[in-house]
């Protein structure tokens, strides 16, 4: 299946879940199981210590996600968050934040995946996810 232009999937997260739209999330490459986010610099996303808060960047690593997904899906899929483990290994700072995800293991009813976060410009990731999505089926008629 060739996945969706990524102008395409950027549309489809924007219209999916508004904060995406609402921060600005970037979709700058999803296909064969992975993509790469990012989120501008927002001065009202940083928190005490004037980095990144821990919320933005769990948002961040959730649309990362599903952008790998809908990559994979010829841009339609409905699966949800199950479950995601967020390891904090330094700060970011006061800077533009890339998300790259990629699946680990997609089945019929669950899908898997890892999400690294660094600061834009850097190599050293800043945030460890993992993550697990229950793949919604389609009702039947």
């Amino acid at each position: 299946m060739q996945p969706p232009p990524t102008a395409e999937i950027q549309a489809i997260i924007h219209a999916g879940v508004p904060l995406a739209a609402a921060w600005n999330i970037e979709v700058l490459a999803a296909a064969e199981g992975s993509a790469l986010v990012r989120l501008p610099f927002r001065a009202d996303l940083l928190r005490p210590g004037n980095t990144v808060s821990g919320p933005a960047l769990m948002g961040l690593a959730d649309v990362a996600m599903w952008a790998a997904l809908l990559g994979v899906t010829g841009g339609k899929d409905e699966s949800v968050t199950s479950t995601m483990t967020v390891n904090f290994l330094r700060p970011l700072g006061a800077c533009a934040v890339l998300a790259e995800a990629r699946i680990v293991k997609r089945g019929r009813r669950m899908v898997f995946g890892e999400i690294l976060i660094r600061p834009e410009g850097s190599d050293d990731t800043a945030v460890h996810v993992t993550t697990s999505w229950v793949v919604i089926a389609p009702a039947e008629r």
